[in-house]
């Protein structure tokens, strides 16, 4: 094919590595790395050993005997593709039966299974609301809920990090008849948790539905693991018809999906509405099979929620006593997502750096994940982490504080 002579002879295509060297040189390029257990939380990095406080297997269930068990039995009853989209061949009898125990498990009266927790926002919220209506997003939401957002063609409001009295005023200013409201529980990148009472009471007193993503709470927070909406007292009939409750399956429970719950009609529409849901391969019964044994384990595992409670007021405690003078600021967390804000990227990827040349693999963080001038190191803490293990990450950040280079 000839070329444009109107374009001369340059591509755009012809600019992306320049585009890829200008992200590089801004300190925001990222790179994969190759990843294998090495028991406990300890991983094999590139061939580096490491101690790994970047993983969201918050209980450490991951690797549990039981699952691997579970999932190899569902391979000989079922095979290992589902076949289908859910609405074709791909609902297993297994994919049914943990919509029933998840609703069950999180008090609500029905339960939607998806592939991925990704696919579950950015496919719910177009279901819920479209051109005409009104969306208000916390500042702070995932991606995943943003990416839906704007799938979505409804007007987007969107309101200062859990700034209710904003939202409250956003809510009564808004003419739309519907309206919805969509935010984290936990905050995946600060660790912090919303005032879910106060979110729900603004969204009953102006009519709007509260959509939920507890994808960094469920199985640690609330009794038995039942998530930020259980801690909240917040469960049954009263509080599903105003809240979708929202979570993933590859965290807290070890291996992989997500699901939505709530009032049975409204879960209904979703799905009959929702294409991620509609025009997908369905999750494998294998998968649906461990996560039915990962359900059992996190009811009874409330040891392991201690020692993770436990491993957070370990690292806190000790980070206090961090020096001031760098300007390290450990963001208010009681979750196991623990945000040491740095500030410059630079910073934070030499604070990694240095960390992993002691054998610690803690990830820096920057934008636009995070704001400008807030990169930091996301320290993930398991029930798979020991006390020993936390003092080792606390007593390389304190010699790394001492640093001069740093």
């Amino acid at each position: 094919m000839e070329p444009n002579p109107e374009r001369g002879n340059s591509s755009w295509i012809d600019e992306i590595p320049d585009r890829l060297a200008a992200i590089e040189g801004a300190h925001l390029l990222r790179r994969r790395r190759v990843v294998q257990p090495a028991g406990g939380a300890h991983l094999l990095v590139d061939g580096q050993p490491l101690l790994a406080f970047c993983s969201n297997d918050y209980l450490g269930l991951a690797s549990h005997p039981a699952l691997a068990e579970a999932a190899r039995q569902a391979t000989h009853r079922y095979g290992l593709g589902s076949g289908g989209s859910p609405l074709v061949s791909g609902h297993s009898a297994a994919n049914d039966a943990l919509e029933h125990e998840l609703a069950a498990f999180v008090q609500l009266p029905r339960a939607l299974y998806f592939y991925a927790g990704y696919a579950t926002n950015t496919g719910i919220i177009p279901a819920l609301v479209g051109k005409g209506d009104a969306l208000f997003s916390d500042a702070l939401n995932h991606a995943c809920l943003i990416d839906g957002a704007r799938l979505s063609r409804a007007t987007i409001v969107r309101y200062p990090h859990a700034d209710l009295a904003a939202l409250g005023a956003a809510l009564a200013a808004n003419p739309a008849r519907r309206k919805l409201v969509i935010s984290d529980a936990v905050f995946s990148m600060d660790g912090d948790l919303i005032d879910i009472p106060a979110l729900l009471a603004l969204c009953e007193r102006h009519d709007a539905l509260l959509l939920l993503d507890d994808a960094h709470g469920f199985g640690v927070l609330g009794p038995q693991g039942r998530g930020s909406l259980a801690q909240a007292g917040l469960t049954g009939a009263a509080a599903a018809r105003r809240v979708l409750y929202m979570a993933t399956l590859g965290k807290a429970a070890g291996v992989a999906g997500a699901f939505v719950a709530g009032d049975a009609t409204l879960i209904e529409w979703l799905l009959q509405g929702t294409r991620s849901y509609i025009f997908a391969t369905a999750a494998p019964p294998l998968l649906a099979s461990a996560l039915r044994q990962s359900l059992r384990l996190m009811a009874a595992a409330d040891d392991r929620r201690a020692q993770l409670d436990a491993l957070i007021a370990q690292l806190r405690e000790g980070l206090a006593a961090l020096p001031q003078h760098l300007g390290w600021r450990l963001l208010p967390s009681q979750t196991p997502v623990q945000a040491l804000v740095v500030g410059r990227s630079e910073d934070a990827l030499a604070l990694m750096d240095g960390l992993r040349a002691r054998g610690l693999w803690v990830p820096a963080i920057r934008p636009p994940t995070v704001p400008a001038g807030t990169a930091r190191l996301r320290i993930a803490l398991s029930a798979a982490h020991t006390a020993h293990d936390v003092q080792q990450l606390l007593d390389a950040l304190h010699a790394a504080a001492s640093d001069p280079a740093l």
